[in-house]
């Protein structure tokens, strides 16, 4: 990143602030997708993270992920406790090093916060505030490091311009795995599970959606032409995929919901993440188009048929989402859309423009970060069971709701106990 002026500064601190609501808009697309008596723990599961994460990024986190460090896997602890000096000539990213700081860090709050969504409604609070914080120190600073901190994936060549592989494959991938060690909900294929407040769910919605345009424009580094191509690429992508899941929605059920509507766009985001700093504008209309097709299938085909309880579907939209984007990225990318030709991290255009290179790199992206996440998930998982003894709440506790059991507050004062 080159030196910023005032304009660059100030698009990269809204943007930051953008990107900070998003985890907000999260707890409130999750909260109103689970039963009443959850939805206090399901909204504090990421309101805590936007406290414990922050800190975390400037104890280590940011010194882990985009310090020297050897082997290009993870950084080192050099910058700890964010020990630098704007302007420094140990860091690629000066004079503003702490603005690009504060804008990552808010991709290391949502990160882990995304996650919640496939253990909501029977993971202890206690055992999972240690997940997470072990989790975020061994996989989410080592990816950050390979992707963007100059470490080994950036080195061969794949290319994340906003998060498919660091954000969405390793937190969708981590949820799969954490709800599968966890175990299925009490009543899971025996009862029907209901969203309690669809308006939530589509204000979530609509605060991801605004937020991602920090996410994603933000990823330029600067208040350039760049920023203004992932805008247009952000939007398209999400306009798309909404339209797309609402068709399908119409061909299926006979009707569009809101929910799916709010789905869609969720998705679309996901897939153009990537990519949004790479593709033709026309490449992000097929991106979101298809992603929804793609998810809808995983979680209504492939989940009831594999029987895991991801209770909020994290992994058939982040994980699946995440994974398609960074194909999509592979055979739609092209050179030429960064304003700083000597900046262009696309070193090979896409596949459907006669170049192989780049595709391959990205398949192999995204089978590390798969790697990563899954190894990585089961150790924190491990590591979280020897601290806590039981990472689930008892049936009794689960019956009755972990806002009484975990936190004794009930988002609906008057609320008798009934479903």
């Amino acid at each position: 990143m080159n030196a910023l002026n005032s304009g660059d500064i100030s698009w990269l601190l809204i943007s930051s602030a953008l990107v900070f609501i998003m985890t907000p808009g999260l707890a409130f697309f999750y909260g109103g997708l689970v039963k009443r008596k959850n939805a206090i723990n399901t909204i504090m599961s990421s309101a805590f993270i936007m406290g414990l994460a922050s800190l975390l990024w400037v104890l280590i986190g940011f010194s882990l992920s985009f310090s020297g460090g050897a082997g290009g896997f993870i950084g080192d602890l050099n910058w700890f406790g964010m020990r630098l000096t704007e302007g420094s000539a140990a860091t690629a990213y000066a004079p503003n090093t702490v603005c690009f700081a504060v804008f990552q860090m808010m991709f290391a709050i949502i990160t882990p916060a995304l996650i919640t969504g496939a253990i909501v409604e029977r993971m202890r609070f206690s055992a999972l505030f240690i997940f997470i914080a072990i989790w975020s120190i061994i996989v989410y600073y080592p990816l950050a490091h390979m992707v963007w901190g100059n470490g080994f994936l950036m080195k061969l060549g794949a290319i994340d311009f906003a998060g498919g592989t660091v954000v969405h494959i390793s937190s969708g991938v981590s949820a799969l795995v954490a709800a599968i060690v966890l175990g299925k909900r009490k009543n899971y294929g025996k009862a029907t599970y209901h969203p309690h407040n669809i308006p939530f769910v589509f204000l979530g919605a609509a605060l991801l959606w605004f937020g991602w345009f920090g996410f994603n424009a933000g990823s330029a580094g600067a208040a350039n032409s760049l920023a203004i191509h992932a805008f247009i690429t952000t939007n398209t992508a999400c306009a798309t995929a909404i339209l797309s899941w609402m068709l399908i929605e119409k061909i299926r059920n006979k009707k569009p919901t809101l929910v799916g509507a709010s789905t869609g766009a969720v998705v679309g985001l996901v897939a153009i993440t990537p990519g949004a700093g790479y593709v033709p504008i026309w490449a992000s209309i097929i991106i979101g188009a298809l992603v929804s097709p793609i998810c809808y299938f995983f979680i209504s085909v492939v989940k009831p048929k594999l029987g895991y309880d991801d209770s909020l579907d994290t992994f058939g939209c982040h994980g699946i989402g995440g994974i398609w984007g960074s194909i999509a990225t592979g055979l739609f990318a092209k050179n030429g859309f960064n304003p700083d030709p000597k900046l262009d991290a696309v070193q090979w255009n896409g596949l459907v423009f006669g170049q192989w290179q780049l595709f391959v790199r990205e398949l192999a992206s995204i089978g590390i970060a798969i790697a990563v996440s899954v190894v990585g998930t089961l150790i924190a998982l491990g590591i979280t069971k020897l601290c806590v003894k039981k990472l689930r709440v008892s049936p009794k506790e689960e019956d009755i709701g972990l806002d009484t059991v975990e936190h004794g507050e009930s988002a609906y004062p008057s609320f008798n106990g009934m479903d």
